[in-house]
């Protein structure tokens, strides 16, 4: 496996119970895999996905959309505000080795798209179908396995 491993979850805001469930299970598979997770470190997936990789001791990275740190959810290990609304989107896509889409809105959908432009691996769990590149998974297990044999198949 590739040394400094990071993977994205994305993910809304706002999403059901269901959704969080898988966000924050993804999570903490990731770190189980000992990946970094990095995400968009607000609250919604990207909470419930720190609060798993945490879970399990792994290592979150969150890159906000606003300038104040305080703003990030409360499992982030490293903060890096940066005042760009949406735009921090290509960031997060430019600091990792693959991507996992769980639920989301329009934000998401634009994130996958940066992912596509990259060629990374992606995977969309309840979430967005817009390219046959983009892998449907059934389960967070599923997706993380996934992103994982992708990955370590480029090695």
């Amino acid at each position: 496996m590739k040394k400094n491993l990071q993977i994205a979850v994305l993910g809304g805001r706002i999403e059901s119970e269901d959704i969080l469930k898988a966000a924050e299970e993804t999570g903490r598979l990731i770190a189980e895999r000992g990946a970094v997770l990095v995400c968009g470190g607000m609250g919604g997936v990207m909470e419930a996905a720190c609060k798993g990789a945490k879970s399990a001791g792994g290592l979150t990275v969150g890159i906000l959309p606003v300038i104040d740190a305080d703003l990030g959810n409360q499992y982030l290990d490293v903060v890096i505000p940066t005042g760009m609304g949406d735009a921090r989107n290509a960031m997060i896509l430019n600091s990792v080795q693959g991507a996992i889409a769980v639920g989301g809105k329009y934000g998401t959908l634009s994130e996958i798209a940066y992912a596509l432009q990259r060629n990374l691996p992606i995977a969309s769990l309840h979430s967005w179908d817009v390219d046959p590149s983009v892998f449907q998974a059934q389960t967070a297990r599923d997706a993380v396995d996934f992103i994982f044999t992708k990955i370590e198949s480029k090695d």
